[in-house]
C-alpha cells in the first residue's frame, strides 16, 4: 500500500467507520481524510510543496498523524521533533534538514528558531489561489520521514526512510501480527519515534483498524484507558512494563479486549515480562529493530514458540545474519554483530555519505548490536556493541549481568556501565533501583551476582538509585550513567 494514499482509501471504504482517537477527539475515515485535505491546503497556502521537508513538533494527538499525511499529500516530507529537546537541539535539527515549515502548539513555539516558519493551526482557512484537492502524485523512492537518532556518539543523525520502506514494514507488521479490521492500537510511546508511528498508527490504519492516542504516559490512569478504549494491543519499552507490573495489587483491571503487547525498543528480562503476562493475562511479545530498519527487524510469533530472552524471528522479508569482527558468518551460536537485510532498510544518513557506507554494505544494515541465532533462527541480543565492557582484555556484556540482578525479587530496574580503570581499561559498576517494598540489600545483590557469575564480571561498585535515568523515548540512559563515573579510579 501506498501510505499518502491511506486516508483517501479508508474514506471510499468506509467512511464512518473509526479512524483516530485521542484525549480531545475522535475522528471517522471520513472526518480524518477532510482533516487531511484541510491540513494540506493550509501548508500549500504556506508554500509547501513536493520535496520540502515539514517538521512536526506536537505532543502525543492527532494532528500529528494529520500533519503528517497532508505533508505526504502534498509530496513532502516529515521530520518528527521532539518537544522535550531544549531550543539549540531542536535547532540543530531543523537546519541540518532544511526544514521549511514547523508545525507545532502554541507554546512550543517559543522553542524553534526564529528564522523558520510556524504554524499551530492547522484548521486555518486556506488560500483559495493554492487550494487543490488533488493530491500530488509521489513514488515509492520519495522521502518520507527523517527520523533523527537520539546522539548518544555525537550528532544526531537524520535516518531517511522512504515511502517503499514505510510500505514494507507496515505490510511486514501486519503479516507477523495478523492484523486486521478489527485491529485497534493504543499508542503510549511518543509520537516523534518510529516506533510510535509505524507500531502504532500506520499498521493498524493500512489494516483498515484504528488508532487511539494517548497523551503521557501515566501508570495511574493507564488501565482506565485500557477500559475505556477497550484497544487489542499497545507496544511498550520495558520501563513501562516495568511500573505497571508493580503496581498495587489493589489495581485490577479488565485488561479482556487487549490480544497482546509488543515489548521493543530495549532489552527486557524474561522474570519482569513473565510477571507482566501472570499478573494481567496478556502475552508480551518481544521485538527487535532500529530507526535505521524503519522499526522493527524481528519479533517472538504470536502464533508460534515464544521463547523468552529472544526476541524472536526475522519479520516476514527479512534476512538476519550474525558476523565476526571480519565480517565472516557465524553459524555456530557465538555471538556477534548483528546484520540485517530487507526492504525496510533505510536510504541513508542525510547528508553523511560516509556514514551511510560504513552503515550500510551490500544492502545489510550494521546495527552495531551483538547478538546470536540459535538452531531455531531465534535472534538473543547479548548486548550493544558499543556498552560491552573490555577488562583485563575480557569482553563483559552488561545485559548479562542485568539478567542476573532481575532475578532477584525486589529489583526494580537495573544498569550496567563500564568505569575507566587506569591499568584495567573498564570496570563494570552497577546502578539498581529497588520496588517500594523491597528489603533487598546491596550485600544480597552482591552475593547474588558472585554466586552466578565469573569473577571478572563482578561488579566494582554497586550504587542503589531511587531512579534509573530514562531518556525521552523510554531507555534507560546510559550515556548519563557514564558520565557519573567519567573521572578514572586511581590505580590499585
Amino acid at each position: 500500500m501506498h501510505l499518502p494514499d491511506l486516508p483517501d482509501l479508508r474514506d471510499g471504504a468506509a467512511p464512518s467507520a473509526p479512524a483516530l482517537a485521542d484525549d480531545r477527539v475522535a475522528l471517522t475515515n471520513a472526518e480524518f481524510r477532510d482533516a487531511v485535505r484541510t491540513a494540506a491546503s493550509v501548508l500549500s497556502g504556506h508554500g509547501i510543496s513536493r520535496g520540502d521537508v515539514v517538521a512536526i513538533m506536537l505532543p502525543n494527538q492527532v494532528e500529528f498523524v494529520v500533519a503528517l499525511f497532508a505533508a505526504w499529500r502534498l509530496g513532502a516530507a516529515a521530520t518528527p521533533v521532539n518537544p522535550s529537546l531544549t531550543a539549540r537541539e531542536i535547532g540543530f535539527q531543523l537546519d541540518d534538514c532544511a526544514a521549511a515549515l514547523v508545525v507545532t502548539a502554541p507554546e512550543l513555539a517559543s522553542k524553534t528558531p526564529d528564522d523558520i516558519a510556524r504554524l499551530t493551526e492547522l484548521t486555518e482557512q486556506p488560500d483559495a489561489a493554492r487550494h487543490t484537492d488533488d493530491p500530488v502524485q509521489t513514488t515509492p523512492g520519495d522521502l518520507a520521514l527523517l527520523i533523527y537518532t537520539s546522539g548518544t556518539t555525537g550528532k544526531p543523525k537524520g535516518v531517511m526512510l522512504d515511502h517503499a520502506n514505510l510500505s514494507a514494514m507496515t505490510a511486514m507488521s501486519i503479516e507477523a501480527f495478523t492484523l486486521d479490521a478489527e485491529v485497534h492500537s493504543l499508542l503510549i510511546l511518543p509520537l516523534f519515534h518510529v516506533n510510535g508511528i509505524v507500531v502504532s498508527i500506520l499498521s493498524p490504519l493500512a489494516a483498515g483498524g484504528r488508532a487511539t492516542i494517548a497523551g503521557r504516559f501515566d501508570p495511574s490512569s493507564f488501565f482506565d484507558r485500557v477500559e475505556a478504549a477497550r484497544p487489542t494491543f499497545f507496544s511498550g519499552v520495558p520501563a513501562i512494563f516495568a511500573v505497571l507490573t508493580h503496581l498495587p495489587e489493589t489495581v485490577t483491571p479488565d485488561t479482556s479486549s487487549l490480544r497482546y503487547a509488543v515489548c521493543g525498543a530495549a532489552p527486557a528480562s524474561p522474570a519482569l515480562l513473565a510477571a507482566f503476562e501472570a499478573r494481567f493475562g496478556v502475552p508480551v511479545v518481544e521485538g527487535y529493530g532500529l530507526s535505521e530498519g524503519t522499526c522493527a527487524s524481528t519479533v517472538n510469533p504470536l502464533n508460534g514458540t515464544r521463547k523468552p530472552g529472544t526476541v524472536g524471528l526475522p519479520l516476514p522479508g527479512q534476512r538476519i545474519r550474525v558476523v565476526d569482527e571480519n565480517g565472516a558468518t557465524i553459524d555456530d551460536g557465538r555471538p556477534g554483530e548483528v546484520l540485517v537485510k530487507g526492504a525496510n532498510v533505510m536510504r541513508g544518513y542525510l547528508g553523511r555519505p560516509d556514514e551511510t557506507a560504513a552503515t550500510v554494505q551490500d544492502g545489510w544494515l550494521r546495527t552495531g548490536d551483538i547478538g546470536r541465532i540459535d538452531e531455531d533462527g531465534y535472534l538473543t541480543l547479548v548486548d550493544r556493541a558499543k556498552d560491552m565492557i573490555i577488562r583485563n582484555g575480557e569482553n563483559i556484556y552488561p545485559k548479562e549481568i542485568e539478567n542476573i540482578v532481575y532475578q532477584l525479587a525486589g529489583v526494580y530496574e537495573a544498569a550496567v556501565v563500564g568505569q575507566p580503570h587506569e591499568t584495567r581499561g573498564e570496570e563494570p559498576v552497577l546502578f539498581v533501583s529497588l520496588t517500594a517494598d523491597s528489603n533487598v540489600t546491596e550485600a544480597e545483590i552482591d552475593a547474588h551476582v558472585k554466586e552466578s557469575l565469573s569473577k571478572y564480571k563482578w561488579p566494582v561498585d554497586i550504587i542503589v538509585v531511587d531512579e534509573v535515568p530514562k531518556n525521552p523515548v523510554g531507555k534507560i540512559d546510559k550515556p548519563s550513567l557514564r558520565q557519573r563515573l567519567a573521572a578514572p579510579v586511581p590505580t590499585t
